[in-house]
């Protein structure tokens, strides 16, 4: 498998989309969200701790979920850009005059600091990232020693009813590859997790009208693919591109992938002679004690 960054994603494009403002969470990734957080049933360990990452695009609706599952756990909102954190927290922060303001775990929009989180919840954000590898560090250096990854992305059969009619009249492809849940493993332990679960659902939408079906794209994301046209499309590319819709079912399969991990306690490297001070051998020795581990 190669560690290099996705070679069907144009990072400037991925970048630009990152800066795009702040808009309602879409359907789907709230939708995949909700199924995602019925996941976390499975696991028995309750985090004192954990962060949303990029929430705004993720599902905000899905926060309220996970608050109301750890109503005791402080809460990490991380969103790269101002603008999208100044939104996150317009949404998500209680008005002062109501009592669970002040009974609730409390929630800070910002990066927690290495290790500060138990768990790290990233919904329908991979499959955009120019550079999964440094996204992964991030989640990594976020997370304490037995702390969880939860995560979703798309998956490679993605927009397949797309890329069969794109072909078929010679367009360059819809969208950027995805990538297989099986290398979605890999790479997390190449990162540093331990006990990598993919799994893997299809959901498939039906729209009335292509106007509505490329709306529903329209929000989800954008084309990253470097081969895409490189300038805008006429009217008549459009009315085209209405009209071959018109001729198939109006519908979009998504794949959608679901992945948890463990962080798990660094390994001593094995050397002739290995030195260690006396803070370093009470932390190796007290690492399993600070979070049970998930059964």
């Amino acid at each position: 498998m190669s560690t290099q960054r996705p070679p069907t994603i144009d990072p400037q494009a991925a970048q630009r989309w990152q800066k795009m403002p702040p808009a309602p969470s879409p359907w789907l990734h709230e939708e995949v969200a909700r199924r995602m957080q019925e996941r976390l049933d499975w696991i028995k360990c309750q985090p004192t701790s954990w962060a949303h990452w990029e929430p705004v695009h993720g599902g905000l609706q899905a926060h309220a979920l996970l608050a109301q599952r750890y109503p005791s756990a402080e809460g990490y909102v991380v969103e790269a850009l101002t603008e999208s954190a100044q939104y996150a927290e317009k949404k998500i922060a209680k008005p002062w005059w109501q009592p669970t303001r002040w009974t609730a775990a409390a929630t800070r929009f910002e990066m927690p600091d290495e290790g500060a989180v138990q768990m790290l919840w990233a919904n329908m954000t991979l499959h955009m990232a120019a550079d999964p590898q440094a996204l992964m560090a991030q989640w990594h250096r976020a997370l304490a020693v037995d702390g969880f990854l939860m995560f979703s992305c798309l998956g490679p059969d993605t927009f397949q009813e797309l890329r069969v009619l794109y072909q078929r009249l010679g367009w360059p492809a819809p969208s950027h590859e995805f990538t297989d849940m099986h290398d979605w493993g890999d790479m997390l332990v190449a990162a540093g997790f331990a006990e990598p679960v993919m799994d893997m659902e299809r959901i498939t939408l039906t729209f009335d009208s292509p106007q509505r079906l490329l709306q529903e794209l329209r929000g989800l994301g954008r084309n990253l693919q470097p081969r895409r046209f490189s300038a805008l499309r006429g009217r008549q590319w459009r009315e085209q591109l209405h009209q071959e819709l018109e001729r198939l079912p109006l519908q979009l399969t998504f794949e959608v992938i679901y992945g948890h991990a463990l962080k798990p306690a660094p390994r001593l490297t094995v050397r002739p002679e290995t030195v260690l001070s006396l803070a370093q051998m009470r932390e190796t020795l007290n690492q399993r004690k600070t979070f049970p581990r998930n059964p």
